[in-house]
């Protein structure tokens, strides 16, 4: 029975790692940690999706008016056609294509941008995640802090992920906007 008990509390033990005294981080020495998750549920992060999704839905608004004036051009130039010659249709034609492909280009420039802003935001937060992250590691004595997507199979008891958005939403807040990643001219 008593061997039995001792057991029992051994995989106890492991299985639910002890909280640091009057902390919110598990005693282990490997932390686990969601990164997407962290920055998706923090403060900064839901500011981000916010103008991000914003900006992308203008985008799209945007594509979508072009695409209509293009099509109405297309109509256009497709009767006036019949009423034309090919010497005199032929320069009409490739001017509207090469509208069409430096729009296309501008459009695609655009969306590369949105991203960029994006990847600059996540590298702003990752930035001022790292100290928070160090804190928490060297307040439950662990020697590293592994993403879950990198972890086979683990215990939620070392899933410090709410612990670390509720710091930075604390250090952090929503932070500030950084300014739009400016638009290369898709002709150069």
């Amino acid at each position: 029975m008593r061997r039995l008990l001792s057991s029992l509390c051994l995989v106890i033990g492991l299985v639910i790692p002890v909280a640091v005294q009057g902390q919110d981080v598990p005693n282990s020495s490997v932390l686990v940690i969601d990164s997407e998750r962290l920055f998706l549920s923090s403060a900064f992060g839901k500011r981000v999706a916010r103008e991000i999704e914003a900006r992308g839905n203008d985008l799209a608004a945007q594509n979508r008016q072009i695409e209509l004036e293009l099509a109405a051009e297309e109509q256009d130039l497709t009767e006036r056609r019949a009423d034309m010659s090919p010497e005199d249709f032929q320069p009409l034609a490739n001017a509207f294509d090469t509208r069409v492909q430096d729009t296309r280009r501008t459009q695609a420039a655009k969306s590369r941008a949105l991203n960029a802003q994006l990847g600059q935001e996540r590298e702003v937060f990752l930035a001022a995640a790292g100290p928070v992250l160090q804190e928490l590691m060297e307040r439950a004595g662990a020697s590293v802090v592994l993403d879950r997507r990198t972890v086979f199979i683990n215990t939620n008891a070392v899933d410090i992920t709410a612990a670390a958005v509720a710091r930075l939403d604390t250090q952090l807040g929503a932070g500030t906007a950084t300014a739009p990643a400016p638009v290369p001219d898709p002709q150069e």
